[in-house]
Parts: structure tokens; C-alpha cells; sequence
């Protein structure tokens, strides 16, 4: 199953920080104030996202997102708080959707906004952020971004059982994103028969000693370095968090893997989300609509809460299956995707 680049996984850095500032009542959604003074029970979700600062634009896109999954069945499903970006205007917000009644709070984006978001919830009301940051795990949220170790597991499994042996990481002194790509393959890559070795200095003229693959997670390098070793028969591991990669980057990584959202169940919701909005979305948005569709799940279960969350056997959706841990993190079907004739295309799924 192929699909157009463009409609393909545009995910925001875990550790964004937002801009300081107070949350001015003005801004908050205009419905969700109006609950303040009327909350029921059919209100039972609360979307913490930015409608106005510095990052309003995937807040609204997300806002858009969260609205298509709702539908025209589910008209009070959920409420939108202005966060602002901030840690300062996320726990004004989720103070608001407490207040509003809400029981579960789908958000906030940022890894910096969710200690106090968190602990404004309480043990009795559950988080869903839309972080990829795993080190949030047990922080009393759950981690429903796409993390690192999702992508890892994913790539590693599949290469492992395609005879590869020796893996290098390739170094990223930005540190994030890439020092959790690298923490995770340390973990797996023993129980997996794997061996992380270095690449050697001078690797593009070396003759011998090169590794069976090489694991990128900065897509800089991966652009710059990949062509080469693809052309030295070193299988390249993109285990980047963003695949918007142009068609010209594609065509120098033939045979290249990568682990995402399967394809074909992402492009039932792109195709509906660019119809409605004009613009394809990215994953981050996606996750928005992953979110209400679950607190949906619930509520037709009968309980919108932790309990019930854990005790779910899976939720469906289109940025991967999955089904939550006691630890706050989560299981996600991820597909590999290879890169045949400028193109991606799905060739396995795993549970990551």
C-alpha cells in the first residue's frame, strides 16, 4: 500500500517549550466557559490544546481533527480549553475543565506543560498527552504520542528477523529526540540477538568493518548519510519522528526502512480531514482524532476513566492500534515502511 508523502506523519518535538505567560479568560472557548455554569455528565472530554500564542495553528488544526472524529452523533462529547502553549495556561485550562465538569482531559501537547496539568487532574481524572516523550511514562499520564522506543522496537524486530546482526546508532549530539532513539536501542538490542557497534572513522572508503544497518534518528543525517551507505549494502533504519521526506531525498534511499502509522488506515482520515480543512494533516493532529474516538469508546462502555482505559483490551486508530500500560505508556501496531521507487510502502506491522 503506497501513499503520497505529503499525507504522511508530521509529528511536533517532544521537549518544546513554550513561551511564559497567564491564561486570560477572553481566550478560553467560548462553549466551554458556558459550561462552567451548566456541566453535565454529556461533557465527559476536555481538549487542552492552544487556540491562541505562539503554536494557535496546530492547536486549531487539532481542534479540527478532534471535531471529525466527534461526528454529528456526538455533539457534546468534548470541550476545548485554550492552553496557550504554556505551562502557565495549561494548568488554567485544565483547572477550567475541571470545573467544567470534564473526566477525562485529552492533551496537553508539551512535555513542559504536563507535570502541572497532571497534577491538577488528581488521581481520580485520567491525562492523555499528546506527547511522544517517553520519559513521561509513570509521570500519572498516559504517553499517547508516537515515541521513540514505539519506532525502535518496530525497526529492530523487523530487521533482527531479516538476518541483521550488527547495527550502529548514528551519533546525534542534538541530543532529544536522538538520545532516545539511541537509550532505546540499548535496551532492545540484546534481547533482539542484536550487537551495537560504532561506525568505523572513515567509513565512506572503509572496505571492511562495516555494520549490517544503521539506525538514524535525526533526519539531517539520514539525508546526508544514507545515500552512501545505502549505496555501500548497509540497510538504513529511519527512526525519525517527522516522515514529510520530499520525493528527490527518497530516490538516494532506496530500500531504506522506516517505522510509522500504516498507511492505509491513515489516508481514510487525511483524505476527510483535507476535504473539510484544505490542507493534509499531520501525525500530531491525527492524535487528536485517535483521542476522541477513544474517549467515544469509553463512553459507550459505560466508564470514562483510568479503570476503564486499563481495562480496554484496544482502541482503534489511524495512527496506530494500541491499548495502554498500568506505567502510562502504550503498545502501538506500527507498520515498516520501505522505500521502493521513490515511495513508501508498508511491507510489515508490529506491536511496538
Amino acid at each position: 500500500m503506497t501513499m503520497d508523502r505529503r499525507r504522511l506523519l508530521r509529528s511536533a518535538p517532544a521537549l518544546l517549550l513554550g513561551r511564559s505567560g497567564l491564561l486570560i479568560p477572553s481566550l478560553l472557548a467560548p462553549s466551554f466557559r458556558s459550561a462552567l455554569s451548566a456541566a453535565t455528565p454529556e461533557f465527559p472530554a476536555a481538549l487542552l490544546v492552544p487556540r491562541s500564542g505562539e503554536h494557535a495553528a496546530l492547536g486549531r488544526s487539532m481542534e479540527r481533527a478532534a471535531m471529525l472524529a466527534q461526528g454529528a452523533g456526538d455533539a457534546k462529547l468534548f470541550h476545548v480549553c485554550d492552553t496557550l502553549g504554556t505551562p502557565e495556561g495549561a494548568i488554567a485550562a485544565a483547572k477550567l475543565a475541571r470545573r467544567g465538569g470534564a473526566r477525562i482531559l485529552l492533551g496537553p501537547i508539551f512535555a513542559a506543560e504536563l507535570p502541572g496539568v497532571v497534577a491538577v487532574a488528581g488521581p481520580s481524572v485520567p491525562v492523555i498527552s499528546f506527547s511522544n516523550d517517553a520519559s513521561l511514562r509513570e509521570s500519572g499520564a498516559f504517553v499517547f504520542g508516537i515515541t521513540a522506543v514505539q519506532i525502535v522496537t518496530t525497526l529492530l524486530r523487523y530487521a533482527a528477523g531479516r538476518g541483521i546482526r550488527r547495527v550502529a546508532v548514528a551519533p546525534d549530539a542534538a541530543g532529544g529526540w536522538g538520545a532516545q532513539v539511541l537509550a532505546a536501542a540499548n535496551q532492545l538490542a540484546r534481547p533482539l540477538g542484536l550487537e551495537l557497534v560504532r561506525l568505523p572513522a572513515g567509513w565512506a572508503q572503509a572496505v571492511a568493518g562495516l555494520p549490517d544497518a544503521v539506525l538514524f534518528g535525526d533526519s539531517d543525517q539520514l539525508t546526508s548519510a544514507g545515500p552512501a551507505l545505502t549505496g555501500r549494502g548497509v540497510q538504513v533504519l529511519g527512526a525519525i519522528s517527522g516522515l514529510d521526506l520530499p520525493a528527490e531525498t527518497l530516490r538516494t534511499l532506496e530500500g531504506a526502512w522506516f517505522a510509522a502509522p500504516d498507511p492505509a488506515g491513515f489516508a481514510s482520515f487525511a483524505r476527510a480531514f483535507e476535504d473539510r480543512v484544505g490542507s493534509p494533516p499531520g501525525l500530531i493532529t491525527a492524535l487528536a482524532y485517535d483521542a476522541v474516538r477513544i474517549v467515544q469508546q469509553l463512553r459507550h462502555g459505560g466508564g470514562v476513566d483510568r479503570s476503564a482505559l486499563l481495562a480496554a483490551t484496544g482502541f482503534n486508530g489511524v495512527c496506530g492500534n494500541l491499548r495502554f500500560r498500568e506505567d502510562g505508556s502504550a503498545a502501538r501496531a506500527l507498520a515498516v515502511l520501505a522505500v521502493k521507487n521513490a515511495k513508501l510502502v508498508s511491507v510489515a506491522s508490529s506491536l511496538a
